[in-house]
């Protein structure tokens, strides 16, 4: 992707711009898949974190970039099996972006996407939400709604993920 101030390299600056087509139609799908769950509020972090999880397993499962409208429902069961709660969904996250960035060094062709999907990881890793606390000990004391329980910063993936495979299950 040209970046400005760049030129080709014939020094014409030819002025080209890359659209990160498959990342865009990745978060798209994945945005599609947790408005149709209705969830939550599309304008919660919550929201975001289980939109760039879900796309990020989109954008990563497809290994032959064949990502089409029509593909979408046979990838299904696989996006489910990526995102299910015993998956080590993190590790295959590094896996495949080490994999795509090693790919795209070699190829020295645009990688916009991956560069887009490097922002959702990093965010995702990097930020935290309060989240109910699922592992606090049951009966330690009465709690009148699920705002009341404990609660605990949580990075968005372990957030996310749940929710974008929920996502997938009520679609």
């Amino acid at each position: 992707m040209l970046h400005r101030g760049e030129q080709d390299t014939d020094g014409t600056g030819g002025g080209e711009l890359t659209v990160p087509m498959a990342w865009l139609y990745a978060e798209y799908i994945a945005d599609e898949l947790l408005r149709t769950g209705d969830l939550m509020p599309p304008t919660s972090f919550e929201f975001r974190a289980g939109r760039d999880a879900l796309a990020l397993t989109i954008f990563l499962s497809d290994t032959d970039g064949e990502l089409s409208g029509i593909r979408v429902i046979t990838q299904l069961e696989t996006w489910l099996s990526l995102t299910a709660y015993d998956q080590p969904w993190q590790e295959w996250v590094h896996e495949r972006m080490d994999q795509l960035t090693a790919e795209a060094a070699e190829s020295a062709g645009p990688a916009a996407d991956l560069e887009l999907a490097a922002t959702a990881w990093r965010w995702l890793q990097e930020t935290e939400l309060l989240a109910p606390d699922l592992n606090a000990v049951p009966g330690g004391g009465s709690q009148v709604g699920e705002d009341d329980g404990p609660k605990v910063w949580t990075p968005a993936w372990q957030l996310g993920l749940p929710l974008g495979h929920l996502a997938i299950h009520l679609f």
